[in-house]
């Protein structure tokens, strides 16, 4: 779950710090109104039907009682296809509430560059009516994008009204150490970002306390991608509940306190054994997911 090495020239933007100078700040941008228990919205993403198509996560987060989805950009076309993707809304009656930027290890062939993936992927929600782009921090050895990506997104936010969610990663370990990777730092949360996604399985393999780190975010908390992990370096994608994160807790503080932003399912089901079984395991995380918002 990593982006391509960018070591092309682009465009730039004033540069920041390594140690996060202030940026641009987008908070012009009028924040949509909390919303708490039961109007916290839950959608499904097309990252969950894998190794089924983009295409399908519509019909499925239909028939499961989703509130909507979240399109991961990869080399499905119905991905990238803005026109395709608003009929399928369409179709099925599923709101596209966020678009996922193509910044994992596997997409790095998609859309090109660094910038051109954030830009692209801020012109694709427009398009189908996202509010949320979910974008992961840059790595160290990425150049300008890296020096100025948070001047970078909160100047493209400023332009577009989209919001950018910088997702939470994780330390990468070697021989007993860590690599430092990213620029400034894998963890968000005392950056300089303006929104942030927490993702429970990243936060497992960092050993990160979900609940200390939703509190500390505040209202800086726009989307959550709701799965599980272990404390190991497999980025697991368990079902809420299967892992070791204190997901039931953080859905209920957030149920509390209000959400102005999604909770998203983000689990691994490529490995079913039996016809349904992907389909039972989404049923469950939703009802996870609404049992413990209400709570």
């Amino acid at each position: 779950m990593t982006e391509n090495a960018d070591r092309t020239t682009e465009p730039t933007h004033p540069s920041l710090t390594e140690d996060g100078q202030t940026p641009v700040s987008a908070a012009s941008i009028p924040a949509p109104p909390a919303r708490h228990g039961a109007d916290i919205p839950v959608t499904l993403s097309s990252s969950s039907v894998f190794p089924l198509g983009t295409q399908d996560v519509f019909a499925t987060a239909q028939d499961l009682g989703y509130d909507g989805v979240e399109v991961m950009v990869t080399h499905n076309a119905f991905s990238r296809d803005a026109a395709e993707l608003v009929k399928l809304s369409e179709r099925h009656d599923m709101p596209i509430d966020s678009i996922h930027a193509p910044t994992l290890l596997f997409t790095q062939q998609v859309w090109g560059t660094a910038w051109t993936k954030i830009r692209k992927a801020v012109d694709l929600a427009r398009a189908v009516g996202a509010r949320t782009v979910v974008a992961h921090p840059p790595f160290r050895w990425q150049g300008s994008y890296a020096t100025d990506f948070a001047r970078g997104i909160a100047e493209l936010m400023e332009q577009t009204g989209v919001f950018i969610a910088v997702e939470n990663m994780y330390p990468w370990r070697a021989y007993g150490r860590e690599l430092t990777m990213y620029l400034p730092h894998w963890d968000p949360v005392p950056r300089v970002y303006d929104h942030i996604c927490w993702d429970f399985s990243h936060a497992a393999i960092s050993r990160a306390d979900s609940l200390e780190a939703i509190r500390q975010l505040g209202s800086r908390l726009r989307h959550v991608h709701l799965t599980d992990g272990n404390d190991s370096p497999k980025d697991d994608h368990l079902l809420p509940g299967e892992g070791t994160q204190n997901v039931a807790a953080c859905l209920r503080h957030l149920g509390r306190v209000g959400l102005a932003g999604t909770v998203c399912v983000e689990v691994g089901t490529r490995g079913v054994s039996y016809a349904g079984e992907r389909e039972e395991r989404l049923a469950a995380s939703l009802a996870f997911a609404r049992e413990h918002l209400q709570a």
